[in-house]
């Protein structure tokens, strides 16, 4: 199965786990670029939770992956205030047609995948073959890589 891994990540905790995926699958990946200055330990947190809040859309850099050349799309995410960021909303937006099957995983501060994987479900207009939640406590302790493992052997079978 030929996938790419799709990611945005503000702080680098979603890059790190989408990088360790994607070295796990053996897979592409392409990281989100969101246009706006979401910068900032406070009021970039605040602003960035706001819009995710109101479910915003926002100018992205222009894709160089086209997800449609791939069986599956694996969509990566933080969570902000149990709702997807406003750059991984535009992607799925401007691209859920191009998918042909998709796998969904998210940081975390402890809560909201659940919620957000069901938002990216009714967005994307397609059930996920496999979801993985990861919060940054798991990180922390470094149990995360047992998870990532476990997610990556759906794909192999």
């Amino acid at each position: 199965m030929k996938c790419l891994l799709v990611f945005y990540s503000r702080t680098g905790t979603t890059k790190k786990i989408a990088e360790s995926i994607s070295k796990e699958m053996n897979c592409e990946y392409e990281e989100i670029i969101d246009t706006k200055k979401r910068k900032g330990r406070f009021i970039g947190f605040i602003k960035s939770g706001f819009a995710a809040t109101r479910e915003k859309l926002t100018i992205i850099k222009e894709i160089q992956k086209d997800p449609k050349l791939y069986d599956t799309v694996i969509l990566g995410t933080p969570i902000w205030n149990k709702r997807m960021p406003p750059a991984i909303r535009t992607y799925i937006t401007e691209n859920k047609n191009r998918f042909k099957s998709v796998a969904f995983f998210c940081t975390m501060g402890g809560k909201g995948g659940p919620e957000t994987f069901e938002s990216m479900t009714k967005l994307c207009e397609k059930s996920p073959i496999s979801t993985l939640a990861i919060t940054k406590n798991e990180i922390k302790n470094e149990l995360h890589l047992d998870k990532i493992k476990n997610f990556s052997q759906q794909f192999m079978s």
